[in-house]
């Protein structure tokens, strides 16, 4: 099986809508796997995607993060910093991890779907 490096910029406007929203299912996927280990704050889910080379901006995780939550797919509670402003932890609903479920299907299928075609 190939292994396949992908980097996602989000911040511009050099790709079509369909691109932009592969991009973003894919960041979305991402994200709900690294909270279905436990809750996160934004700056440490941004640290994660950084580090497995997904570059992410900012003003990408915020607005998908309202989403997911304005959905149903993830909570938050707030927690005081003692160095700053409180925190905001964001954690999967039960809705969240069937979305997640959902999402680890779909892409294995495609995953399996595009290696059949790369490796004939």
């Amino acid at each position: 099986m190939h292994s396949i490096k992908i980097n996602i910029y989000l911040c511009g406007m050099n790709g079509d809508k369909k691109n932009i929203q592969m991009r973003k299912g894919v960041i979305e996927l991402c994200i709900l796997s690294m909270l279905s280990k436990g809750e996160l704050y934004s700056s440490d889910l941004m640290s994660q995607l950084k580090e497995a080379e997904l570059i992410v901006v900012e003003g990408t995780i915020y607005p998908l993060l309202t989403r997911l939550k304005n959905e149903g797919f993830l909570k938050y509670r707030w927690e005081e910093s003692t160095g700053g402003p409180p925190r905001k932890y964001y954690s999967l609903t039960n809705a969240g991890k069937e979305r997640l479920n959902n999402l680890k299907t779909q892409w294995n299928e495609l995953v399996q779907s595009v290696n059949k075609i790369i490796e004939q």
